[in-house]
C-alpha cells in the first residue's frame, strides 16, 4: 500500500486534475465577477482537467518508463482519445443540450399557458440538461499544456 504514494504518474495526473479544476474558479471570477465554487466539481470550461490529467499521466510515464516504452505509447494514445472526445463528442453533446433546453423552455411555457384550461396536464415541468459538457479546442490545448508542466514540475519530488 505504501507503494501507491510513490506512484509518480498517478500523483501527477491527480494533481493536474485538482489544479485544472481549481483554476476554473478564479478564471470564472475574472470573467463574471462572481465566485462559483461548484466549478471545482463540474465538467467543461477552461482549462480541460481531462486533458491536464492525460498529458500529466503520459508525461510522467514517459519520464519514468522512457518515451519509447510501450507504457508511454498506451498512455499517449489513450490521452489523444480522451482529448479528442473532450473537444469533439462531449462538446457536441453540450451543443445538443442547448437546443434541447430551448425545447424544454418552450414546453414549460406551453404548460404554463395550459393552466387556464379546464383540463390540467399531469406532466411535471421538464428539467434542463447540463450544457457545459465538453471543451473548446483552446481549452483542451491549455489543459494539455498544463498537465505537461505539472508533471515536469512534480518529477523532481519523486
Amino acid at each position: 500500500m505504501a507503494d501507491i504514494f510513490e506512484n509518480f504518474p498517478l500523483w501527477a495526473a491527480l494533481l493536474a486534475i485538482g489544479i485544472a479544476q481549481f483554476i476554473k474558479i478564479p478564471l470564472h471570477f475574472f470573467a463574471t465577477k462572481t465566485w462559483q465554487w461548484s466549478l471545482m466539481l463540474s465538467t467543461g470550461g477552461m482549462p480541460s482537467s481531462h486533458s491536464s490529467a492525460v498529458t500529466a499521466l503520459s508525461t510522467a510515464v514517459g519520464l519514468r518508463e522512457g518515451f519509447s516504452s510501450n507504457m508511454f505509447a498506451i498512455s499517449a494514445i489513450l490521452g489523444v482519445i480522451v482529448m479528442f472526445d473532450a473537444a469533439g463528442v462531449r462538446r457536441h453533446a453540450g451543443m445538443q443540450a442547448v437546443v434541447l433546453n430551448k425545447l424544454v423552455d418552450e414546453f414549460n411555457h406551453l404548460l404554463e399557458g395550459m393552466k387556464s384550461f379546464r383540463v390540467r396536464p399531469n406532466q411535471e415541468k421538464a428539467k434542463k440538461l447540463k450544457e457545459l459538457l465538453g471543451h473548446q479546442p483552446i481549452e483542451v490545448l491549455i489543459g494539455g499544456w498544463l498537465g505537461i508542466m505539472i508533471a515536469l514540475l512534480v518529477h523532481p519530488f519523486f
